[in-house]
């Protein structure tokens, strides 16, 4: 069976509705994760191996970007119009980082994976060139 071959009739949109709810993106029923980002090693409804995903740093890059855009911007927003001491700073954005770099993470991996199977996204190869 192979890991990569996607259902004829999925959207690119279903797929990537199946990967924000955590679903095996095959079927869309099966569990995707066994902890918080640990990966099962396939789905318990379609028996999708889930041995070619590899989604690497993609979602944590993701996550810390917009994370950063939304952080950074509310803490200059206070700074210049309330001026506040650095621990009202401290006790506002330290948990501000927490939600929005924790919360968001388990459904950008899976919506990374589902997206690269419906794409069968697959390791790059580099192509041989005869000598000129």
């Amino acid at each position: 069976m192979n890991g990569l071959s996607s259902t004829p009739h999925t959207t690119v949109l279903q797929s990537a509705l199946r990967g924000i709810a955590c679903r095996c993106p095959r079927c869309g029923h099966g569990k995707l994760f066994a902890g918080f980002l640990t990966l099962r090693p396939q789905c318990e409804s379609c028996g999708l191996d889930y041995a070619f995903i590899d989604a690497g740093d993609g979602p944590a890059i993701f996550v810390i970007m917009l994370a950063g855009a939304v952080v950074v911007t509310c803490a200059l927003i206070v700074e210049v119009k309330y001026q506040p001491p650095f621990w009202v700073h401290a006790a506002l954005w330290l948990p501000l980082i927490l939600a929005t770099t924790l919360l968001p993470l388990r459904s950008m991996k899976a919506l990374l994976i589902a997206l690269q199977f419906h794409h069968k996204a697959a390791e790059g190869r580099l192509i041989e060139r005869a000598p000129k």
